[in-house]
């Protein structure tokens, strides 16, 4: 059976340095650092006191006083980011066929501030459970894409993939599979997360994965950088609009780029630690090029995990120089966590935007806030440092790897 194309005909993006696909843009290419002090709640006795919150975001726009009570943010989020793909991709919602439309989105922790205040509401109580009814719905995970499908009326596969840091890439993933298998025609597809909160803060800070320089909060995220010294905790959506060609093509659609290709590893290492040298990083890479059945050398770009942690930024680029040998230099490598910060389960959809957007606009996005060299990194590797780089891209990888050991790559293509 032959596979079906797959290409991508509508974007959203709702993060730390842009509200809409455009801002996202314009902060990626500029280099604009999405950190800044916490001003959710008070960090005065916290480890870390700063993080890439939305700015200037306003959730009444999008949502009524009803709605916003029923979902977390992170659903909130999602709501957002779909409404905007789903606009911009001119999808007319009268005339398609509802039953071949799908919604597979990516979470890693989903409503964890709804069980967060619930918990904390129970605790200063007298013992009697009073609980919010719409606590549960709230908060389990696959409760964006329901609310997704039930706006629009979209009836095909409906799920959230769950793999921590990598969820929305496993999401992507999958839906690339359903309609290159011929399943649906159309799928939503991306990821949410709301992770700067009480809770999320103080449970990465207590694994010590968060950068703690607070000095200087909108340089902490410094992947490559010899003084990075962990994360800064991100938060967002992202939404793709992926179709199958002919229909694309039949309809007149706009068409972003080809998502020609995935990969999928484990690490089987450790629940946290990446491989010292990569060998699921390594194994995730060539399952995605073999996938595409393209070779090392035809890749322009890779929009790495890139976390700017002191182990996994080392890991991952050992895994790219052995995998792409005497070529690696010729890539553009970046990561834009270090001006949007790690958005979780939803990082995997962000970057892979960015990606597309490299193609469409022949600009690779900066690696911001690099200053010092690690000799443990192969300095002949392109790490598109602290300023933008033009190129022509054709064909562009994004990477994103989940506590747990979970790997996955995505490939897309300028379009032919």
């Amino acid at each position: 059976m032959a596979l079906k194309r797959v290409v991508v005909t509508g974007l959203g993006a709702l993060t730390p340095i842009g509200n809409n696909i455009g801002d996202y843009w314009q902060g990626l290419a500029s280099g604009k650092s999405g950190s800044a002090p916490i001003t959710y709640f008070n960090t005065e006795k916290f480890k870390t006191q700063f993080a890439c919150e939305l700015k200037n975001f306003d959730i009444s726009e999008f949502l009524d006083r009803k709605q916003q009570r029923k979902m977390d943010k992170f659903t909130q989020y999602a709501m957002v980011s779909t409404e905007e793909a789903i606009i911009d991709s001119g999808l007319n919602l009268e005339t398609i066929d509802k039953s071949r439309v799908g919604v597979i989105w990516g979470s890693g922790i989903g409503g964890i501030e709804t069980f967060q205040n619930e918990i904390l509401n129970f605790a200063e109580g007298d013992g009697t459970p009073r609980f919010n009814p719409f606590f549960i719905p709230k908060m389990i995970g696959d409760i964006a894409p329901g609310y997704i499908s039930m706006k629009y009326g979209f009836m095909g596969p409906n799920y959230t993939t769950v793999s921590a840091c990598a969820s929305s890439a496993n999401a992507l993933v999958d839906s690339l599979n359903y309609i290159r298998l011929g399943y649906c025609d159309v799928i939503v597809s991306g990821g949410s997360e709301a992770g700067v909160n009480i809770t999320g803060m103080a449970g990465f800070n207590a694994m010590h994965a968060l950068s703690t320089r607070n000095d200087s909060p909108e340089t902490a995220s410094r992947p490559f950088d010899s003084t990075r010294d962990g994360f800064v905790l991100g938060e967002g959506s992202g939404t793709l609009i992926l179709e199958e060609y002919e229909h694309a093509k039949s309809r007149g659609a706009k068409i972003y780029a080809e998502f020609i290709g995935a990969g999928l590893s484990s690490d089987a290492h450790h629940i946290t630690a990446p491989h010292p040298e990569g060998i699921g990083v390594k194994a995730v890479i060539r399952n995605c090029l073999n996938d595409a059945s393209i070779n090392a050398n035809e890749i322009d770009a890779i929009n790495t995990h890139g976390t700017s942690t002191p182990l996994g930024d080392i890991a991952e680029l050992k895994a790219i120089s052995e995998v792409f040998g005497a070529y690696a230099p010729n890539i553009n490598i970046n990561s834009t966590k270090s001006m949007t910060g790690h958005l979780l389960g939803a990082s995997g959809a962000i970057e892979a935007i960015s990606v597309i957007l490299s193609i469409q606009n022949s600009l690779i996005p900066p690696t911001i806030n690099h200053e010092n060299a690690d000799e443990k990194i192969d300095q002949n590797l392109n790490l598109t440092l602290n300023k933008a780089q033009k190129r022509e891209v054709n064909i562009g990888m994004s990477n994103t790897f989940g506590f747990g050991g979970h790997n996955a790559s995505v490939l897309f293509k300028k379009i032919d």
